[in-house]
């Protein structure tokens, strides 16, 4: 079976107003334990690092038959065809991996701008993958709906992951969204140009 709604009980952050989510995001089932043995003792682990989805994992993750739903993008692929309705209804949305490569599936998604929107999981804090993927979906891709950072999302990245496109954050549930709102504005100018500010502020800069 698998997972559904991991950060369901945060508070979301969209186009600078805390809302109600009104998705659900579907998690697939964990992947398989295996034991290695190593320098003479066993050790048990998950198969999981940053691989892509087993097979198992793909065809066993369920999801709701109604209703609007983040798949991961696998997932999604997987049943794109039998999706056709729901996605022309604004029920489907993708969520990716940051270790996964855009250029890898882009071209298997029929249109990118029919999915209302596409979620971007960030492990780590720490993990700047996520801001190139926001840059490659909307300066690239042209992707023009709903951009959405997920996971291990905080105050101090909200500005940045505005400015590489994100629209919509979903605060870590330990975290206070009210307080994280406040992380948009926590710069009043941007030197350079950016997703949200293509020009450089020496180029928009009256001069006396």
């Amino acid at each position: 079976m698998g997972r559904r709604g991991e950060y369901m009980s945060s508070q979301l952050i969209l186009n600078n107003s805390v809302v109600n989510d009104e998705w659900q995001l579907v998690m697939p089932p964990e992947a398989e334990t295996a034991i290695k043995k190593q320098a003479g003792k066993v050790v048990i682990f998950k198969l999981t690092g940053e691989g892509s989805l087993t097979k198992e994992q793909i065809e066993n993750t369920t999801f709701p038959k109604d209703g609007k739903v983040v798949l991961p993008v696998s997932v999604f692929l997987h049943h794109q065809q039998d999706l056709s309705s729901r996605i022309s209804k604004q029920e489907i949305g993708i969520w990716i991996e940051t270790h996964e490569e855009i250029d890898s599936f882009i071209s298997d998604i029929d249109d990118i701008n029919k999915l209302p929107l596409i979620s971007v999981r960030v492990k780590k804090f720490a993990d700047g993958r996520i801001f190139s993927i926001g840059n490659l979906l909307r300066m690239k891709y042209k992707y023009k709906n709903e951009l959405r950072a997920i996971g291990d999302v905080l105050r101090d990245q909200l500005f940045f992951l505005k400015r590489s496109g994100f629209n919509s954050f979903l605060i870590r549930k330990d975290r206070d969204a009210q307080d994280a709102l406040l992380g948009l504005s926590d710069f009043t100018n941007s030197y350079q140009g950016a997703v949200d500010q293509k020009k450089p502020a020496w180029k928009i800069t009256k001069r006396n």
